[in-house]
């Protein structure tokens, strides 16, 4: 079965000094989605981003013709609920979290359903699949860590790779339109294996923002992508 790829480039790798800029040149080479990892120095030993950022942001996602580029954020943060509602009023078109930085997931997820985003999980590179079998009706996106969360510039763990075919299979299974993203390591000579295990996004930080040329990288997993 066919699949339509998206490319999310990570803007923890922007150069912070001028993230407009980073963002204007980062969808002109072609990026589908804009990544945003917030981190709260809790969850994860690291700080970045907050809600502001996502609202100056905002207008600055669209194509040349006006097209919307959807913003994807992925929280790393405890607890969930108040900076995804922070986010969802900031702009957020795509909110992921964490399972086990909410107390209550379902609700977590009817919250940021209910201010009009979609939500999605996240799943560490040790963390089970279990809390899926009883969301995945209620969900529009997996995300899969194939790095350990808090950095930017980690190798790709392989066993990651089982876990996206695991992933995939409960997609396919669940009848149900869910996006399979894939965040961590991600590179032109490597992303080919991850869509073949079972991904149809992929969370790009350091191998784009860190090139000269945004569309020759971009360009160049595309057709690593076939």
């Amino acid at each position: 079965m066919s699949r339509t790829y998206r490319i999310s480039p990570s803007l923890l790798s922007a150069d912070f000094t001028r993230l407009g800029e980073e963002v204007q040149d980062v969808i002109s080479a072609g990026a589908d989605w804009i990544h945003f990892d917030v981190m709260d120095n809790h969850y994860v030993p690291n700080l970045t981003f907050g809600p502001m950022i996502c609202k100056a942001l905002k207008p600055l996602c669209k194509k040349a013709d006006g097209t919307p580029v959807p913003i994807d954020v992925h929280l790393m943060v405890q607890p969930v609920d108040a900076l995804a509602a922070a986010f969802a009023e900031a702009g957020a078109d795509l909110i992921s979290f964490h399972p086990d930085a909410s107390t209550h997931v379902h609700r977590s997820v009817q919250a940021i359903r209910a201010a009009g985003c979609q939500a999605g999980l996240v799943f560490n590179p040790g963390t089970p699949l279990d809390v899926l079998d009883w969301m995945i009706e209620d969900i529009d996106l997996v995300l899969i860590m194939s790095v350990n969360p808090g950095f930017g510039g980690q190798a790709f763990i392989d066993s990651a790779l089982r876990k996206i075919e695991d992933v995939r299979r409960r997609i396919d299974a669940s009848g149900k339109d869910i996006r399979l993203e894939v965040d961590g390591g991600i590179k032109t000579d490597n992303i080919a294996r991850v869509a073949a295990a079972g991904a149809d996004t992929f969370v790009a930080g350091s191998a784009i923002f860190g090139q000269k040329d945004y569309a020759g990288v971009i360009g160049a997993m595309r057709k690593a992508l076939g």
